[in-house]
């Protein structure tokens, strides 16, 4: 009786160990609060939780971990398994990618902004890129065309932004720039204190953020059609965590990506959009609608030169700019 009861015991062991082995468990650094920007890597979780009935778990943080502007340091030294970034927030630790923050290349949906984001980080460049920080490109954050809240009097031309200063980072900066705005790089999360002292006077974000951030709260008008551009803000994993993952806790990581981004994009166009004209026309805010003529002056004074610029800076930087640059153009040109 004692040695069946022995062998149980270390059966039982062996079954307990067995199952600590295959258990994982990630962190992933996030900002804010959950919000649409969010709503894929919130599905991701889910959809990883429940493909491997509960062994492998996504544990989500909202700026308990890092800040969001060092989110990609933290992968590159594993402090973190998973993380959310904006590639404006240090366009020189992935050059790569800041080919999508280019003002005014013409995207059309979020659909097309996730096709052309996964064809980025997919480019032998990109991946280089990033693996300086050991990190692996998993899926973008999808974004439609910025628009501008801001306080004050409301511009009626383009010459209106003269000496306005605006929170606008990477592409976006740089058009707004071209019309003498002046722009401010600074995450989402700095915002609303800097619109509220008057460090800005206004914001350039997707409807999402001006709703979830505040700005709205204080503003006075919105730009509804100058659309100078998106930010590109991927979601990375640690290459050395992933490559460590189970084929199957890896299969079902990686096989979830389509499924959370279909989720993101049907809650995007859906309730947050379904949410955002509401929210402008119960606080009153005035919405500023530009001549077709001034906003091709807009893009013939920021798309050329920013375009040009980029892609001198950073063949000089000793990245394939003009190949990475053709890619997109031509995948937009090719679906519009």
């Amino acid at each position: 009786m004692n040695r069946y009861l022995n062998r149980t015991a270390i059966a039982a062991v062996a079954i307990a160990f067995a199952g600590q082995a295959v258990a994982e468990e990630w962190n992933v650094s996030l900002w804010g609060s959950p919000r649409a920007f969010t709503a894929h890597v919130e599905k991701l979780a889910e959809l990883v939780s429940e493909k491997t009935d509960g062994e492998f778990t996504l544990n989500i943080s909202y700026g308990g971990l890092s800040n969001n502007r060092e989110n990609l340091d933290g992968i590159s030294i594993g402090a973190f398994e998973m993380a959310q970034f904006c590639a404006g927030y240090h366009r020189d630790k992935n050059p790569s990618i800041t080919v999508l923050e280019l003002p005014f290349l013409g995207v059309t949906s979020l659909e097309q902004e996730v096709a052309l984001s996964m064809a980025v980080y997919q480019h032998p460049a990109a991946i280089a890129d990033l693996a300086r920080w050991n990190a692996t490109l998993v899926m973008p954050s999808p974004l439609p065309q910025y628009n501008i809240v801001g306080v004050g009097d409301a511009p009626e031309t383009l010459a209106d932004f003269a000496g306005l200063s605006i929170r606008a980072t990477g592409g976006i900066g740089a058009a707004m720039e071209a019309v003498g705005a002046v722009p401010t790089s600074m995450s989402a999360s700095e915002v609303r204190q800097a619109m509220d002292s008057g460090v800005v006077k206004a914001v350039s974000f997707a409807p999402h953020a001006h709703m979830s951030f505040g700005t709205i709260e204080n503003g006075t008008w919105w730009t509804t059609n100058l659309n100078p551009g998106t930010v590109n803000c991927p979601v990375v994993v640690n290459s050395d965590a992933l490559s460590g993952l189970s084929d199957d806790h890896r299969d079902a990581l990686l096989g979830s990506v389509d499924e959370a981004l279909d989720h993101y994009i049907a809650n995007y166009n859906g309730a947050t959009m379904d949410a955002w004209g509401p929210a402008l026309e119960e606080r009153g805010i005035t919405q500023v609608t530009f001549a077709d003529s001034e906003i091709e002056a807009f893009k013939e004074a920021a798309a050329a030169p920013a375009a040009a610029a980029w892609i001198e800076q950073n063949t000089a930087a000793g990245l394939p700019a003009q190949e990475l640059y053709d890619m997109v153009t031509g995948m937009i040109a090719a679906a519009n």
